[in-house]
């Protein structure tokens, strides 16, 4: 295979692969990704080249296994172009169908079409359906368009082009000078400029300089990583390619966090820098400017708190995964004691895209302080689970409602967790503020990686902060005091509340316990672990009220007599919280 040896042999390269496709063949687009391979989307791909060979089309019809969608809730689905008809919940039996009526007579299957639950209408194009009109897919603009694991895919689509234009015109100065400009802030969680980050890595004195993607995604529920490591593992790549041009880095480390689901990233990463090293995007002299780096693959073993940046160099020093204090910072001393660059996964794939298409444009969207979109995990009691990337700063009503489609059954919303294990809740009033790292900040709650789990009016919140936290705690690493144990103690004050064995003096307790957990931790695990009960306490105290109150009304009884009237809301969860 030729090597691309300069930004004119990329841009060559490109055309080359434009010029051999048909823009009027018929491509069909399977999500494989974890959601729908569960549901048999490999399956329908080996039943669509049996009956396309039974048909005489396989010569004529393209089948293409891509990424996440991000629709999951209705999966496995898949989209038929050039026709721009969009399938979903599609099973093996629809096969024969769909190619008998879409690929040789053109017309869609009505019945595989999405149906708008308020008109009915049955809607073929996805831009036209509301799960994906209200978004902004940026950094998910290839995932389900493109092949994972064909780089020729990603070359076709512009991909590599941001590098190439690094490199042939522009100073490692003035790469971190446009990032800066950008305001991209860390899609971690911490939210610090992803820039003035490059720029002290460069700063620093010392050689050599390692860059790190942080893959470790630990949240329950969430998997924004996963699915872009997965639709699009070049991008994260280029990126990583991008950030250590400008900080003046030769060695590079993706870790994975890989658990049971994760098989399908690290394979296609895998696959993915295998191709770049064939085609000379990876080692000595890339694209012909001098310029050169490798990156390597690490596995973890399954530590959350590995996502912890100091924790995750250990790890890949081989030692046990356990926060480092700070100063110094890994800009200064990292993984070796030399200068490193941590950033995460989405980060990552959003810098081709300011060097690529400018800061002008990619400012346009986002708030004042923090630009670009941010790609979010909905998930819990919601119409419309899935993958949802939106322009900083909209609405959390606009996520849940318009996106979203609503609560399931037409419950009522209480409340949406927010940033993962460590976040907190927010509650209903707060539905019309802006989803941005600030705003967020001040009503108790983080971005964190990016988790959305939906409540309604059934769930008892105090459960909630006691379910949060009991994973919190189980996988603190119990380095430092305050999180070993006052995350302990906080679960067993919860748990004890949530079996009907609380006291009025707990409420207190939680607070202050809250509050000298987040201010002594050693790390954000610990500095952010709390929030769930201390969200939960500012915004539902009644719930924790009724909860005591109930226990000290009916403590010394034998027998609760008002179990023979109707119940209300506060003694139904205090009883559902006993049976959970």
């Amino acid at each position: 295979m030729k090597k691309i040896e300069s930004p004119s042999d990329l841009e060559a390269l490109r055309q080359n692969i434009l010029s051999k496709r048909d823009p009027k063949r018929q491509v069909v687009k399977v999500c494989c990704s974890t959601g729908c391979r569960a549901g048999g989307s490999l399956k329908i791909i080996d039943a669509f080249k049996q009956e396309l060979t039974i048909s005489g089309l396989e010569d004529k019809v393209e089948i293409k296994k891509t990424g996440c969608r991000g629709f999951c809730e209705n999966g496995p689905v898949m989209a038929v172009d050039p026709d721009n008809i969009f399938y979903n919940k599609v099973e093996t039996d629809d096969v024969p169908e769909i190619v008998s009526e879409t690929l040789i007579h053109g017309k869609p299957v009505e019945r595989l079409l999405y149906t708008d639950p308020e008109s009915r209408e049955k809607i073929t194009c996805e831009k036209d359906i509301p799960f994906f009109g209200k978004q902004v897919r940026r950094v998910l603009a290839n995932c389900g368009q493109i092949d994972p694991t064909n780089i020729e895919d990603y070359i076709a689509a512009g991909g590599y082009g941001a590098i190439g234009k690094a490199l042939s015109s522009m100073t490692p100065e003035e790469v971190i000078n446009d990032v800066t400009d950008s305001k991209l802030r860390g899609r971690g969680g911490a939210g610090f400029s992803t820039g003035l980050k490059w720029k002290f890595a460069r700063q620093a004195p010392g050689r050599p300089k390692y860059i790190i993607c942080n893959a470790d995604e630990g949240d329950p529920g969430a998997f924004m990583d996963r699915s872009v490591l997965e639709g699009d593992p070049h991008a994260v790549l280029e990126g990583m390619l991008i950030g250590a041009y400008a900080i003046g880095a030769e060695y590079g480390y993706i870790y994975i966090y890989v658990r049971e689901e994760y098989p399908i990233a690290v394979e296609h990463l895998g696959i993915a820098l295998e191709q770049m090293r064939e085609r000379g995007l990876l080692g000595e002299n890339i694209l012909g400017a001098g310029f050169n780096l490798d990156i390597s693959l690490k596995k973890g073993a399954g530590a959350f708190v590995c996502g912890e940046e100091t924790a995750l160099m250990s790890s890949i020093e081989g030692k046990r995964g356990m926060p480092r204090a700070r100063p110094p910072f890994p800009a200064q001393a990292g993984l070796d004691g030399k200068p490193s660059n941590i950033n995460n996964v989405e980060t990552w794939a959003n810098v081709p895209l300011i060097i690529k298409n400018g800061v002008g444009w990619y400012t346009e969207i986002g708030t004042e302080k923090s630009k670009g979109t941010k790609i979010f995990s909905l998930v819990g009691k919601v119409n419309n689970t899935g993958l949802v990337e939106v322009p900083i700063g909209v609405t959390m009503k606009e996520v849940v409602f318009d996106i979203g489609g609503g609560i399931l059954k037409g419950r009522k919303f209480k409340a949406v967790q927010m940033g993962g294990p460590s976040g907190g809740c927010v509650p209903s009033q707060y539905l019309n503020l802006p989803i941005d790292y600030d705003t967020l900040q001040r009503i108790g709650a983080i971005m964190g990686s990016g988790g959305m789990v939906v409540m309604d009016e059934n769930n008892c919140m105090v459960e909630i902060a006691r379910f949060f936290l009991s994973f919190t705690q189980a996988e603190s690493c119990g380095k430092c005091t305050p999180c070993r144990v006052g995350t302990t103690q906080l679960l067993e004050i919860l748990t004890r509340i949530t079996q009907g064995r609380g006291r009025l003096e707990d409420i207190k307790t939680i607070q202050e316990l809250g509050e000298t957990i987040t201010e002594s931790s050693l790390c954000g695990l610990g500095q952010t672990c709390p929030k769930p009960a201390l969200s939960t306490l500012n915004y539902f105290m009644k719930e924790y009220e009724d909860h005591t109150s109930w226990n000290t009304a009916v403590k010394g009884q034998h027998v609760i007599p008002w179990l023979s009237q109707p119940a209300s809301m506060p003694v139904l969860q205090v009883l559902m919280c006993q049976t959970m």
